[in-house]
């Protein structure tokens, strides 16, 4: 892995062009979280605080086009995935908050929790919904474009 926090590996990729560019895109944002970490002085903490707020408008972004193609293919798994990705906001939105009114909030778990949730993420439920539309490719149930 080098002396990144975290990188893209291919064992991530979902066959879907856009998501699999925001998804690299959300290990940007992870890795730059984290470098901002390690120093405690008021710059490094204004810029964890940009870059959360700027995670977080992203991932926003990047679950409403899973969501929209959910519904454009039917994906029976659709409700339960849609759940992940509330909890998930829900929890990176009370630690900002957090962080920002100074309680205990330690950013190195954070970024560690944005770490773990988004390749695990991707590689179990992502590769759901890539394998799902691979299925209705084959059968010629789907446009090969997407």
């Amino acid at each position: 892995m080098g002396d990144r926090f975290v990188e893209w590996d291919d064992r991530y990729t979902t066959g879907i062009q856009l998501l699999d560019d925001q998804h690299k895109e959300l290990i940007r944002f992870t890795d730059e979280l984290f470098s901002n970490c390690n120093a405690g002085d008021a710059e490094a903490n204004e810029a964890f605080k940009k870059t959360a707020h700027a995670a977080v408008e992203y991932v926003k972004k990047h679950f409403s086009a899973e969501e929209k193609m959910f519904e454009n293919i039917k994906y029976p798994l659709a409700a339960e995935h849609k759940k992940q990705h509330e909890a998930f906001v829900k929890r990176v939105l009370d630690d900002v908050r957090k962080f920002e009114e100074g309680k205990n909030f330690v950013p190195l778990a954070f970024a560690r929790f944005l770490r773990e949730w988004i390749l695990t993420h991707i590689a179990v439920h992502d590769k759901q919904y890539a394998d799902f539309i691979q299925n209705l490719k084959r059968k010629g149930l789907l446009s090969p474009a997407l």
